[in-house]
């Protein structure tokens, strides 16, 4: 935590809004809601990460319990026309990626899918064993008309809640007891079009995990890369972007996850992230190997293949 009041504008970075917007019969579409929550959807069916829509405020996280807020869930699957997906899969386990993940299966009937912290969390919430599915590192997996292979990954330092959840956690539970489990790089592939991206939902990597792994697009997570120093920065980037030889990278986890979905998106403070150098950097970086950078727009179905 650093003492520099104030955030990033994120006006200043109109230019990277730039993801075309999905028309009707898009192969694959992609909405960001919020965080590493990504509704990707083709003809033939569609899947979530995180499903993180509940947001605690700050004030809440540090001194209650947390449960899924069944308001805040049923309006973003309105607004956002979730439908029925035939996966939910977080990215790791902090409550900001697993708290609403159970709830979010059992509404649509989709299966939780993860490691073991993952699956205690969805145990926790009352799932049933066979709406949960357990992966290791280096499985593909079958999730509707998607093969999804899930690559062991690392959270960005510092990891607040590390280690793992080694029991079935039931809501409400604090903060910390959500804790980071294991990480994942999730490649997406469509079956039938071949379109391929990967969602990397922490801004950390475990060095050549990623060589031989192929995708067009990164959702790039980038919370709390600000504040490591620059030559971390372009590690990174060459770890994930260049390694799967990405031609657009889309930055995600940069916003605040205190403030409400329906608000508009603001970025981390100063306090715990940076924005600015993460895209300063990553612009620099971007132009050297031909990647287009962009932000994605919340609620809008987005065609990043265009």
């Amino acid at each position: 935590m650093r003492l520099r009041l104030g955030r990033p504008r994120i006006d200043d970075y109109a230019d990277l809004f730039d993801v075309p917007v999905a028309a009707p019969g898009a192969a694959v579409r992609v909405t960001f809601l919020g965080v590493a929550t990504l509704l990707v959807e083709a003809a033939d069916s569609s899947l979530l990460t995180d499903g993180f829509f509940s947001r605690p405020g700050l004030l809440s996280v540090a001194t209650r319990p947390l449960a899924p807020d069944g308001t805040r869930i049923g309006a973003a699957f309105q607004r956002a026309e979730v439908g029925s997906p035939a996966a939910v899969v977080p990215v790791h386990s902090h409550f900001d990626h697993a708290l609403d993940a159970p709830e979010v299966a059992r509404r649509t009937g989709a299966v939780l899918v993860g490691g073991t912290s993952t699956l205690n969390i969805g145990r926790g919430a009352g799932l049933a064993e066979e709406q949960l599915l357990g992966v290791a590192d280096g499985d593909t997996v079958g999730l509707g008309g998607f093969d999804v292979r899930f690559v062991a990954s690392r959270h960005c330092p510092p990891d607040r809640y590390p280690g793992t959840v080694g029991a079935p956690l039931r809501p409400p539970a604090r903060a910390s007891a959500y804790r980071c489990g294991e990480a994942w790089s999730l490649v997406v592939a469509h079956r039938t079009t071949g379109r391929r991206l990967l969602v990397q939902g922490s801004a950390g990597f475990v060095p050549g995990a990623l060589a031989g792994e192929r995708a067009d697009v990164v959702y790039l997570g980038v919370g709390q890369l600000g504040v490591r120093p620059e030559d971390e920065i372009r590690r990174y980037w060459d770890e994930t972007v260049v390694a799967v030889g990405a031609r657009r990278a889309v930055l995600i986890h940069w916003d605040d996850f205190f403030r409400p979905l329906e608000a508009s998106l603001r970025a981390l403070p100063y306090a715990g992230d940076d924005l600015d150098v993460t895209v300063r950097v990553l612009r620099e970086l971007a132009g050297r190997d031909g990647v287009r950078l962009s932000l994605p727009r919340v609620w809008v179905r987005e065609d990043p293949w265009l």
